[in-house]
């Protein structure tokens, strides 16, 4: 299928050009990233903890920040999470320097004080875990099992994990009548826990905590899965084609990954492992476009024998141009779906994808091409001056 007819642009003679503008770029962002606020690295390479919170009504992010201030780490980050009819915060605390810690007790303990100042002992459905609430209902004994805290705990237990389902699925609990549409609970026991428990206005959703030490590692390991990547491929574009393609693939990767970063620190947006996988998809999609086009210029080089590498290039270059647009658009037009729809979950990977298709697609053609070609002429002028000083 075609969408572009026959087309005959010299891409390589605006090739000065593209590589200026992606150099002014690339130092733009190196210079932001340096001298600015530079890169927003997740909890996964800095180490610190994370936790997820959802509220029975709308939070207050200024009185959320107040409370926070409290906590005795560093200055928390306070971001909203997902659609905001959902009111879902996230809580943000990297670790003081060289320390390590889990800080998710000491940010519950202070929403507690603040959020939830009536409940005083009260069983927190909200908040308090399976284990709890199956201790709860063992202790009490609602069904007059009459066994032993190990027997009661293997009969109580599974309801307590249905609560507890439910709870996962729903976010929260808005009213204790919600019991009634859990199945599993037994009459007694759901009477119990109604008569037991109280509602505070938020719950946890999720929480993670990275020490220092392993964030290190991680960040060194994620540097290192983009650079084999990158010498991967590399070797493989070397023995499959020559070695001025593979190093015209390369530095166009590159350039693609510099400039998405770039755009990453720009708009401020957390890098963490799912960046890092974006970026390394984002490797593969470029690279795949590259070598479309090298794998054409390797057959035109067959079919005119003798004729200099520039035109083959411009003509290799434009015979793809319609795969080219066809595949781009297409994975774009899923990409910004993505972007659009998809919510904050996987907003960022999706918006690494976004930057990078675009950057992919120009760099396989104005990158790529004549950086190869600038390194074949350099190595055919070497060659020449050697058998010129062989002939001396």
């Amino acid at each position: 299928m075609q969408i572009i007819g026959d087309t005959n642009i010299p891409f390589l003679s605006y090739r000065r050009v593209a590589i200026s503008a992606s150099l002014v770029v690339i130092l733009a962002g190196l210079a932001f990233q340096l001298l600015g606020s530079g890169l927003n690295l997740g909890i996964d390479f800095v180490g610190g903890t994370q936790v997820t919170v959802k509220f029975r009504s709308a939070p207050d992010l200024g009185q959320l920040r107040a409370t926070m201030a409290d906590l005795d780490a560093g200055t928390p980050a306070l971001q909203r999470f997902d659609e905001p009819e959902k009111n879902e915060i996230l809580i943000r605390v990297e670790n003081p320097e060289g320390e390590e810690g889990d800080f998710t007790a000491p940010i519950i303990e202070l929403l507690h004080r603040d959020l939830n100042p009536g409940i005083g002992d009260g069983f927190d459905l909200n908040t308090r875990g399976a284990q709890s609430l199956t201790a709860l209902l063992a202790s009490s004994d609602p069904d007059g099992t009459g066994l032993t805290d190990e027997a009661a705990a293997e009969h109580y237990g599974p309801m307590a994990e249905a609560v507890l389902s439910y709870r996962k699925e729903h976010g929260i609990f808005s009213s204790l009548d919600e019991l009634d549409a859990i199945g599993g609970l037994s009459d007694p026991a759901r009477a119990l826990i109604k008569d037991r428990a109280v509602l505070g206005e938020f719950a946890l959703l999720g929480a993670e905590s990275v020490g220092p030490s392993v964030g290190a590692d991680l960040q060194s390991k994620a540097q290192g899965a983009i650079l084999f990547s990158l010498l991967g491929m590399l070797v493989y574009i070397w023995l499959r084609f020559q070695l001025p393609f593979g190093i015209g693939a390369v530095v166009a990767t590159l350039h693609d990954v510099l400039i998405t970063l770039s755009a990453l620190a720009v708009t401020g947006r957390e890098i963490n492992l799912s960046t890092i996988a974006a970026l390394l998809a984002l490797v593969g999609y470029s690279v795949n476009d590259t070598v479309v086009i090298f794998d054409r210029v390797r057959e035109n080089l067959k079919l005119h024998r003798g004729e200099a590498l520039e035109p083959v290039m411009d003509g290799a270059i434009n015979q793809t141009l319609s795969r080219t647009v066809i595949t781009s658009g297409t994975t774009l037009l899923v990409v910004l779906s993505l972007y659009v729809f998809g919510g904050d979950v996987i907003n960022t990977f999706a918006f690494v994808l976004l930057v990078g298709i675009i950057v992919g697609t120009y760099s396989s053609i104005f990158i790529a091409s004549p950086v190869a070609l600038a390194i074949h002429k350099m190595l055919a002028a070497r060659r020449e001056r050697r058998r010129k000083k062989g002939r001396r």
